[in-house]
């Protein structure tokens, strides 16, 4: 009897052995080194900019330091240190598919040309490409926009959208790039453009540091932004466990407290997009 129950043993503690696999890609990375490598922007107030002491926060950044966090659980690691590395609109695609850094906490769109660089995570925003413009020009909406001047950075979904936009409605505008957003915000506030387009959310955020009184946001939602954090490819192990990380931010309820946190004083009222990211967020275990 002892000599059958410790074959049986002997079987189920083989079985386990052999359905385990080893740590592969970024997760054995992650844990060899106790480091994570975290990409983020200084551009995309309030999703990834930096604070009054220089450290990068924001809306995407607190969900990606909460899958630092549950990452130490997974490996068994007493702490995870984050290594920052800085990127931008031109750089951020790349600076994951060469491996520079593991994962990029911005405001980036998810795009199917976007795919074949990159992966992306589960959805963690929603938002629509506007343009703002100065108060004293006279332009309610986009057709005023007609033989203005509008700012975009180059490369974006944004740009794009602008793009489609004035094709569509058969507008002739003159479209000037900037490198960053920071520096297409201030061309628009020396009157050196007459509108700047770009994510809703980070319009609002640069009209609240420089004066929402003196700019004016068009009421047209111009695209649907679909953000997420942008991950390697191929990488299946290491996306999962960084989508496990956000549903369990999003089931718990955390994810209000961290938006509220970044978009409670910009008059920002959740889209039915934002709801249906929170709701379809959470996904079950």
């Amino acid at each position: 009897m002892r000599g059958a129950l410790a074959a049986f043993i002997c079987i189920v503690i083989s079985a386990a052995v052999a359905g385990a696999q080893p740590l592969e890609g970024r997760l054995k990375t992650v844990r060899d080194t106790a480091t994570l490598r975290i990409a983020y922007r200084t551009d995309s107030r309030p999703f990834s900019f930096l604070n009054a002491q220089g450290q990068p926060v924001g809306y995407t950044i607190e969900l990606c330091e909460r899958v630092a966090r549950y990452l130490e659980g997974e490996l068994a690691l007493p702490s995870i240190a984050i290594r920052w590395v800085p990127v931008d609109t031109h750089t951020r695609f790349e600076t994951i598919a060469n491996g520079l850094a593991d994962m990029e906490c911005g405001s980036s769109s998810v795009s199917l040309s976007r795919m074949k660089v990159v992966e992306f995570s589960s959805l963690v925003f929603a938002d629509s490409t506007g343009v703002v413009v100065r108060a004293d020009i006279g332009v309610n909406g986009f057709e005023g926009m007609a033989g203005k001047r509008i700012g975009v950075v180059p490369g974006s979904t944004n740009a794009q959208a602008i793009r489609d936009q004035l094709e569509r409605r058969r507008l002739a505008a003159t479209l000037v790039e900037f490198n960053d957003r920071e520096k297409g915000f201030t061309a628009l506030t020396r009157a050196s453009i007459d509108g700047f387009a770009t994510d809703k959310l980070v319009l609002r955020a640069l009209m609240q540091k420089a004066g929402a009184r003196e700019f004016l946001l068009l009421p047209e939602d111009l695209s649907f932004e679909p953000f997420a954090i942008v991950l390697p490819r191929g990488d299946w192990a290491f996306r999962l466990a960084v989508n496990t990380s956000l549903a369990q931010t999003f089931r718990s309820g955390e994810v209000l407290a961290i938006y509220n946190k970044y978009f409670g004083d910009l008059g920002f009222h959740p889209s039915v997009w934002l709801g249906a990211v929170f709701t379809f967020g959470g996904l079950p275990p």
